[in-house]
């Protein structure tokens, strides 16, 4: 195990070149057990990091620096369904080699409300369902009657429009 540094400052400093050594979401739990602190002090440092300019994204599965350069191959998809179908939605989108990068929600008091998603496998999408049982946390759509956007990045426009004709196929309507 790594020795925790004694500093907030050698603390942030490790969160983030931990972050930026990898693509994949670090839990915040891992942090705290790594630097040998709470929860609570990771999710503190993450937000001074934050307010300092760092990109730093959370996830159901931890936190990831956010890309500087946009991807190729990104839209965004306008969808309707019930709670009950998030699953096959998600599902059908990364079994088609689309990453659901995020969902957002137009709120009428709040405007929009977005939730990084990153899911890009089905292991993605079990740990996300996951983390929503657990938690019961209501899905972002219940607030607008199952109509949210997701940002993806999908491989080919082939790709693309073979995911939504699976998705229409499954009910579930995208606009």
């Amino acid at each position: 195990m790594i020795k925790a540094p004694d500093h907030r400052q050698h603390r942030q400093k490790y969160i983030l070149e931990a972050l930026s050594k990898t693509s994949q979401p670090i839990p915040g739990q891992e942090f705290a057990n790594q630097l040998q602190v709470t929860r609570q002090v990771v999710v503190h440092d993450i937000a001074l990091l934050r307010s300092r300019g760092h990109e730093i994204l959370s996830t159901a599965r931890g936190y990831c620096l956010q890309s500087s350069k946009k991807p190729a191959n990104v839209t965004v998809l306008s969808v309707v369904h019930r709670s009950s179908q998030t699953a096959d939605e998600l599902y059908t989108l990364v079994d088609h080699g689309i990453a659901v990068l995020d969902v957002q929600v137009e709120h009428p008091l709040y405007g929009t409300l977005t939730g990084q998603l990153g899911v890009e496998s089905r292991r993605d999408v079990d740990e996300f369902l996951r983390q929503a049982s657990l938690c019961q946390a209501p899905f972002l759509l219940t607030l607008t009657d199952g109509h949210h956007l997701h940002s993806v990045r999908y491989p080919s426009s082939a790709r693309l429009n073979q995911a939504l004709v699976a998705l229409a196929a499954k009910g579930i309507e995208v606009l």
